[in-house]
């Protein structure tokens, strides 16, 4: 690795967009480890910031060019040919390729940031006959941003670049295979939707039938509600614990990045932008939704009920795993795990987007609303991160806890909405 760390410091672009270029043709080369040295040089201020993005990404755009053709050429007819003698034949590899066609070109911008799939995905893309065209707009804006990434991490490492980069590469690493795996888990939902519904109406229809009693069933969903949110919680409970040996070098990596991005000149704009989570901003804030619900609301009392439930009750939630955590000594070098102001931000604003987004059908109003609840959570990670009020831990782990009871409310109130209504279907 210090030879090709040399030739980087020696030669500076050419190394970058050579080494790139042929990672992307899967050759085990150190990817991440050379953009962020990269960064590092730029720096010490011997290389610029533009021309080493450029340059990279121009190389991987070109290795990803290249193994899309070789896998257009050459894969399809291997895999006709010997396919079958590996358990995938001509059939398999039709049925593979309408799936990567139809969403693979996404998978491209996630692809980059997990070893070993990026390395395919090219190949891949050829093999399915993915449209050139489509597979370019993905990969090469995929790239870029690859590289910028860890450029502009490399860059803001600075002198510590040697102390964070090993962190930093097996962690994005993980982060990569979770987005892919949330990506998959979007997509089978899409595709499975309808089907999900039947299958929670006739579930539904068998409880009333059982037990007679609207009520009862409703108790039940409430028991499987909490069953399932206490399972989400344990589980990243245990991979909380498991991370908890890297955690302090984690939460000092993320302070020391957020504070070279912003620099000191922000200190006291990020005192003003605190006041997103603050009780004199949030408070009237959920009073204004709950407002808006009474007047719009087509079932303003059980709305106003659940975010009752989801505000006011997610505050207690809160409270009560970080007792939990505590008692398990799974926090002991934290204040706050999880954060309860991240908790409740994430659940006060983002209830009242939902029922935006439900009531109003134009896509305009529901971009905003998205946009307007992903803005503040951001607002307040960084501002609380930077200001050293809270640890980057405490934020992630805080909106992950309230943004599982933030989705457990709202198939709640989607069921007794429901239920309610009477929509549950007879089933013969």
């Amino acid at each position: 690795m210090s030879h090709l760390t040399d030739l980087l410091e020696q030669y500076g672009y050419g190394v970058l967009f050579l080494a790139l270029f042929l990672e992307m043709l899967a050759l085990p080369l150190p990817g991440e480890l050379l953009m962020t040295y990269a960064g590092l040089i730029v720096y010490q201020g011997k290389l610029n910031w533009v021309m080493c993005i450029v340059a990279g990404g121009t190389g991987t755009s070109l290795g990803m060019t290249v193994s899309y053709y070789i896998g257009y050429r050459l894969g399809y007819p291997f895999f006709e040919k010997y396919g079958s003698r590996v358990h995938f034949g001509p059939d398999r590899l039709n049925s593979v390729s309408v799936w990567f066609g139809r969403y693979g070109s996404k998978m491209l911008l996630i692809s980059y940031y997990i070893p070993g799939v990026r390395h395919l995905t090219g190949y891949f893309s050829g093999i399915s006959r993915m449209p050139f065209r489509q597979y370019a707009v993905h990969a090469y804006t995929g790239a870029f941003l690859w590289v910028a990434v860890f450029v502009t991490i490399g860059k803001l490492f600075g002198k510590k670049w040697e102390q964070y980069h090993h962190l930093l590469s097996r962690y994005f690493i993980i982060a990569g295979i979770m987005v892919a795996v949330v990506y998959l888990l979007v997509l089978f939902y899409r595709k499975n939707k309808q089907r999900m519904k039947l299958g929670l109406n006739l579930l539904l229809h068998r409880g009333l039938l059982r037990y007679h009693a609207v009520g009862q069933v409703k108790l039940i969903v409430i028991g499987a509600g909490i069953t399932l949110f206490v399972l989400f919680t344990v589980i990243i409970g245990l991979i909380t614990f498991a991370l908890q040996s890297d955690l302090a070098q984690l939460d000092e990596m993320g302070t020391f990045l957020v504070r070279q991005f912003f620099g000191a000149d922000w200190t006291k704009a990020m005192g003003g932008l605190t006041l997103v989570a603050s009780p004199w901003v949030l408070f009237p804030a959920v009073l204004l939704a709950c407002a808006w619900i009474w007047y719009n609301g087509k079932d303003a009392p059980l709305e106003l009920a659940f975010y009752a439930i989801v505000f006011v009750g997610g505050e207690e939630v809160a409270e009560a795993w970080e007792y939990v955590f505590r008692m398990l000594g799974m926090t002991p070098n934290l204040t706050l795990f999880p954060s309860s102001q991240s908790w409740l931000t994430i659940v006060g604003y983002g209830f009242a987007a939902y029922l935006l987004v439900r009531h109003h059908a134009r896509w305009l109003n529901q971009i905003a609303a998205v946009f307007s609840v992903t803005a503040c959570c951001l607002v307040f990670g960084i501002s609380f991160i930077f200001l050293e009020r809270l640890q980057p831990s405490e934020v992630v782990t805080g909106f992950l806890f309230g943004g599982g009871w933030l989705a457990l409310n709202i198939v709640w109130l989607e069921i007794y909405r429901s239920l309610q209504r009477g929509q549950v279907p007879v089933v013969e």
